[in-house]
């Protein structure tokens, strides 16, 4: 039985004015124990807004629709307080801007044991204690001074591991990681995706990642779903998907990924065009209109998300078919 079972899921946000925009369209994933899960797409694909819908923290004109199964229950049927019993405590997440979701008038010791108090009623001198405890585990050095610092003196990568020992506090099953990479440069990325490796291999604690970045969820996850405009085109276990892509915007997404070698001297390839605006989505297929590959079929028809027959468990939703794609790759 999965740990978290996602099915159908969709996001609309209400306007004041104008139709409904649906941010997220009927995406289903599940989440075995101890299993990572890689989160693709551009920004505005409506990776954020998924797993904001699982932990009840859409903004106030957010509506969630669909399933999710913890444990037997359904997330998005829980009222809040029923959901800050699980979030920040079995479920935590790592925002994408640390300086952001850190307060700055607080110090880092304070905003770690609010949540041991609230979710383990541990004593403030025991909060601490763990807290201590939890940011060594991240790699802070001399973390029992440093607790007692304000987050404007730690620097990004600093602050982002801070933001993992937040969310690692109350020993969750689930993590989720929300572009925990985003702003850092090339070594500190490096030193977090290792840092999430090990709370996976050693805990045994289950990831979701979103990111744009099909270099990091190469280094990190077992299975790899990949949106555009708000819906899931294509999804495999990362080294099919990785070797074999049969979505033209997965392709594209692996042709931008920058490669070094001596005789490989061709500009950068990009995806022509820009992803269309929510609420602003044809009746054919969300990126026919940047797809080399689409006909007439494809502007008219959104394709469904199927089952490939050569690859049990993997999804692809295009109109052409799968061997065509991965010939005209090769």
């Amino acid at each position: 039985m999965a740990l978290l079972e996602v099915k159908d899921l969709s996001v609309r946000f209400m306007r004041r004015e104008g139709p409904p925009v649906d941010a997220v369209q009927r995406v289903s994933f599940s989440l075995d124990a101890g299993s990572t899960l890689g989160i693709v797409g551009e920004s505005g694909s409506g990776k954020s807004q998924t797993v904001m819908a699982l932990l009840g923290l859409l903004s106030s004109n957010g509506r969630a629709s669909g399933t999710a199964t913890y444990r037997g229950d359904d997330l998005l049927a829980m009222n809040n307080t029923a959901l800050n019993r699980i979030r920040g405590n079995r479920i935590g997440m790592v925002f994408q801007d640390p300086m952001t979701a850190l307060n700055p008038f607080l110090t880092i010791e304070r905003q770690m044991t609010e949540s041991l108090q609230l979710h383990r009623k541990l004593s403030r001198r025991e909060a601490r204690r763990r807290a201590i405890d939890v940011l060594d585990t991240v790699r802070i050095p001399d973390a029992a001074r440093r607790v007692g610092m304000y987050p404007h003196e730690f620097s990004g990568g600093m602050r982002q591991r801070v933001m993992i020992a937040m969310a690692l506090l109350s020993e969750p099953e689930i993590l989720i990681a929300d572009e925990p990479t985003t702003a850092l440069d090339v070594t500190v990325q490096a030193q977090i995706i290792e840092l999430l490796r090990e709370l996976n291999r050693e805990r045994g604690t289950a990831i979701v990642l979103i990111t744009h970045d099909m270099g990091v969820v190469a280094g990190l996850c077992d299975t790899v779903m990949v949106m555009y405009a708000g819906r899931t085109v294509e999804q495999a276990d990362a080294r099919s998907l990785f070797a074999a892509p049969t979505h033209p915007y997965t392709v594209g997404l692996l042709n931008a990924l920058p490669r070094i070698t001596d005789d490989d001297d061709r500009p950068l390839h990009t995806i022509p065009g820009n992803p269309p605006l929510p609420g602003q989505l044809g009746a054919g297929c969300a990126f026919a209109a940047r797809c080399s590959y689409a006909d007439d079929v494809c502007r008219n028809t959104a394709p469904s998300l199927d089952p490939r027959r050569d690859l049990p468990g993997a999804l692809r939703a295009c109109h052409r078919p799968a061997d065509a794609i991965l010939e005209a790759v090769r």
